[in-house]
């Protein structure tokens, strides 16, 4: 059975994408700093839904966690870098040590993620990874400038990654959601999500499982001769 990582996976996309891998028959290891409710129950009825605790803004850490999860797990097909901070705020006013998390979550720690579970992909000559960017990596979006920068590497990170491993048979690729319908997006008052409505082209948002569908794609034998790219699902918010 092929073994794939999903960060932040206890929650909103990263549980969707878990979930909905998990039934397509993949061995899904969902990584967070602790286990929601949402999670507990979906494990009960999924057989190959599994939860382990990793803190990855703890990026000293991570190659430890990963060697751990071989040997328990075996080798990994795939990654989704899922996990991040959405933290927003006007530059001039952000605290520098929110920024600096802002980098260490949604840059640095997938990137060391992927470093050490590329290396059973590499041995096994197969693997897909994929990185949850955001349309605010192109787009820009006032008040997440700094969040918009974190997601911008991570696209880059995704084109360069593909180029470095796909003769080896490895995919690599960015699934970018506009603004989804979760926990944080139903934080946003009335008026703010009628705009985000009226300005996507579908005149709805785009909901978890729609995100959950294109990783599972990205994941799946149809997606063999697909790398470097990233796929947006927002409902045609950036038409």
């Amino acid at each position: 059975m092929r073994n794939v990582l999903v960060s932040g996976g206890s929650r909103g996309l990263g549980l969707a994408i878990a979930c909905r891998l998990a039934q397509s028959g993949f061995r899904v290891i969902a990584l967070a700093r602790t286990e929601s409710g949402e999670l507990r129950a979906a494990r009960a009825e999924q057989r190959e839904l599994h939860f382990r605790s990793c803190n990855l803004a703890d990026t000293a850490g991570i190659g430890q966690a990963v060697a751990q999860l071989r040997r328990e797990f075996g080798t990994f097909y795939g990654l989704v870098n899922n996990a991040g901070l959405g933290t927003g705020g006007l530059l001039s006013m952000m605290r520098d040590a929110d920024i600096e998390a802002l980098i260490r979550l949604n840059t640095l720690a997938p990137i060391l993620l992927a470093k050490y579970v590329l290396r059973s992909m590499m041995a096994a000559k197969e693997g897909r990874i994929v990185n949850i960017t955001s349309i605010v990596a192109q787009s820009g979006f006032k008040a997440l400038s700094a969040y918009s920068a974190t997601k911008a590497s991570l696209e880059g990170f995704t084109r360069s990654l593909a180029r470095e491993v796909g003769p080896l048979g490895i995919t690599v690729n960015a699934v970018a959601p506009g603004f989804v319908s979760t926990a944080m997006t139903q934080e946003l008052d009335e008026h703010a999500r009628e705009q985000i409505v009226r300005r996507s082209a579908l005149r709805r948002m785009a909901e978890p499982t729609d995100v959950a569908g294109a990783v599972e794609f990205l994941m799946s034998d149809a997606a063999n001769n697909i790398t470097g790219t990233t796929l947006t699902v927002d409902a045609g918010n950036t038409a």
